[in-house]
């Protein structure tokens, strides 16, 4: 196998443990105002920060996925990487705005014991959690049906180009399962009358998600998808199903691991329906990017293999150490009265 598909593989690898991961504490922020409603100002704001703890220690860790995964492109494939920021960079800007937004909201919404305070960094982080769940499915929905690139490697297309009604249904698929991992997280951490919430919520956005996610991945395999990716297809579907089931007989855990294997299918039937062309162009095949014309040198690749083999046990361990730590369920009985930090 060429290190440039060794490389392909690495970062479909990279670009899944993010959204696995990030997925859920999208989810988590979305749900904010949902989940965190209370009969009375007290409880509720106790609910909010208990979701929020849920992914309180974690959060951060999770995003490190989403620089490694960018990293590794640009160096793997500088090519490749160019021609994606030259159609996504207003995307990719707005996520990048969203994803600062929101930290802050996590950092800044107990810095004053004020309501109207919270509410607005509440407000935050929301709108910093649906913006990149919508945009990610947009912008990789883009590159697997192609986009107008150039003999330059260019993006001659606009921002209407990328908001067709197939990529927008990969928009909307991406927030519904995001939704769905991050509800079944919080049913999974936390007990009482909020973990109730979450299973229900789950279930109501996990139906519609399954519905919407097998009609986007059959349009898109229809065109270009091999045995392969209608297999991936199939486990998806099947891996959600199976969530659905499980979170109706209260086993949040096996539900979470459900959720967990369908966004990784997904994301593997994505890239396996790119693989060879990593940005296919809809003006002339010619044009179009693959693993072999998008790659760094050998010397390159090899370095980076290496460096990879070095280290990413290191963080997969670090990770799982952290996860294991902040393991225990919370609830709102744990919360103490807000106060000021």
């Amino acid at each position: 196998m060429e290190l440039s598909t060794v490389w392909f593989v690495i970062i479909a690898v990279l670009w899944t443990g993010y959204f696995v991961l990030e997925g859920f504490d999208f989810g988590v922020g979305m749900l904010l105002p949902v989940l965190g409603r209370g009969r009375d100002a007290e409880t509720t704001e106790k609910r909010r920060r208990v979701m929020i703890n849920t992914i309180g220690p974690v959060w951060d860790g999770n995003e490190v996925w989403v620089l490694t995964a960018g990293g590794a492109t640009f160096a793997a494939f500088p090519h490749w990487y160019a021609t994606m920021f030259s159609a996504f960079y207003l995307p990719l800007l707005l996520i990048l705005v969203a994803l600062i937004v929101r930290n802050l909201g996590f950092d800044y919404r107990g810095k004053r014991d004020d309501p109207r305070w919270r509410a607005r960094w509440d407000t935050a982080i929301v709108a910093g959690s649906v913006v990149p769940a919508v945009l990610w499915g947009v912008a990789l929905t883009n590159l697997v049906r192609g986009l107008p690139i150039d003999g330059d490697k260019e993006f001659t297309g606009s921002l209407l180009t990328l908001l067709n009604p197939v990529s927008l249904l990969g928009g909307v698929v991406t927030l519904g399962l995001f939704l769905t991992h991050g509800a079944l997280f919080v049913a999974l951490k936390t007990t009482g009358p909020i973990r109730a919430d979450a299973r229900r919520i789950a279930t109501r956005t996990g139906v519609v998600t399954a519905v919407l996610a097998v009609a986007l991945l059959v349009l898109l395999g229809a065109a270009d998808g091999g045995a392969t990716s209608w297999a991936t297809t199939a486990l998806a579907a099947a891996a959600l199903v199976g969530a659905l089931v499980a979170n109706q007989r209260g086993r949040e855990g096996w539900a979470f691991v459900g959720t967990f294997v369908t966004i990784a299918m997904a994301v593997a039937t994505y890239f396996l329906l790119l693989f060879p062309d990593v940005m296919p162009s809809t003006t002339d095949a010619a044009f179009s990017l693959t693993t072999a014309n998008a790659s760094s040198t050998p010397y390159t690749l090899r370095i980076m293999t290496w460096v990879a083999l070095a280290f990413t046990p290191i963080v997969i361990l670090y990770q799982s150490w952290t996860y294991w730590v902040f393991r225990k369920r919370i609830g709102t009985q744990h919360i103490p009265a807000a106060a000021s930090h």
